[in-house]
């Protein structure tokens, strides 16, 4: 099948806390040259990509909006998440800085807004008194309408613990690193146990994935790529899975994963490849 040619995608959602569903499959974006103008519109109009993920730091926020028009999918079938970076931590400041998202996306409210990183970098307060602060105005937005669901990025059990201490709504939603090298299940079950999504961002581990032995066989086996054979193990653990492209034909690729399922013995084999690595960001020692 030619990239141009895409394909329908009827794609499963799973439940948040509050009752919403959210797209167990998405289309990520990223700075860095991690934006295509073209892939975009080519996943929502020709892949049935509904769920897409961005961010205030990686800067294409108005060129999504563009690409949301042209693509001629109504808002309303769409699940947008962005994110508020550090720097617009605060009370105020987040409920600025969320608003000036909306208007760079042009909506009138998100589906899920994130706080990207647990570590504030405010010279006057703590750690935990910013993210505090900052969850209590992600809550007001939330309680607004705003905001369909609010969470954040990149937190670790003891975060997760103290925002439940200082604050009145449990995040819906967890994003962190998650491939077969960084596979946190203790992080993944404290989630599930406090009704909280866990979702996933590099699944194919920025490519450290596709040129693994073990994941090479398993796409022989299956008659797949490397690409589909870690996405799929991702959704089967129940991950919410936001891989990124900027090409066309990668995309269709990493949306034709729902047709197939891998046996419980090669999910196990993938699972046993944890060896704690990471490939973006190391949130474990900040306080």
């Amino acid at each position: 099948m030619s990239a141009k040619a895409g394909i329908k995608l009827m794609c499963p959602t799973v439940p948040l806390s509050n009752g919403r569903h959210i797209p167990i499959l998405g289309l990520g974006t990223s700075h860095f040259g991690g934006y295509s103008h073209s892939a975009v519109v080519y996943a929502l109009r020709e892949c049935g990509i509904r769920h897409i993920d961005t961010a205030k730091r990686y800067g294409c926020e108005s060129q999504l909006q563009e690409a949301i028009r042209d693509s001629g999918v109504a808002r309303e079938k769409l699940w947008i998440t962005t994110k508020l970076w550090p720097d617009e931590y605060g009370y105020q400041t987040t409920k600025q800085a969320c608003l000036e998202s909306c208007r760079r996306l042009g909506v009138q409210n998100l589906d899920l807004y994130l706080m990207h990183w647990p570590d504030c970098r405010s010279p006057g307060k703590s750690n935990r008194e910013m993210r505090a602060e900052t969850w209590r105005a992600l809550e007001e937005l939330y309680d607004e309408g705003v905001c369909g669901a609010i969470g954040v990025s990149n937190f670790l059990i003891p975060h997760l613990e103290q925002l439940k201490e200082d604050c009145s709504v449990v995040p819906h939603v967890n994003q962190v690193e998650y491939h077969p090298f960084y596979r946190p299940q203790e992080l993944v079950d404290y989630c599930k146990a406090e009704g909280i999504v866990f979702e996933g961002y590099c699944p194919l581990a920025k490519g450290e994935g596709l040129t693994h032995p073990t994941i090479i066989e398993l796409a022989k086996k299956y008659n797949r790529t490397p690409s589909q054979i870690c996405i799929r193990w991702s959704i089967q653990n129940g991950v919410v899975t936001i891989p990124k492209s900027t090409k066309e034909e990668r995309i269709l690729e990493n949306c034709q994963v729902l047709g197939f399922s891998l046996a419980e013995d090669d999910v196990a084999i993938l699972n046993g490849m944890h060896d704690g690595r990471h490939v973006s960001w190391d949130p474990t020692h900040i306080l």
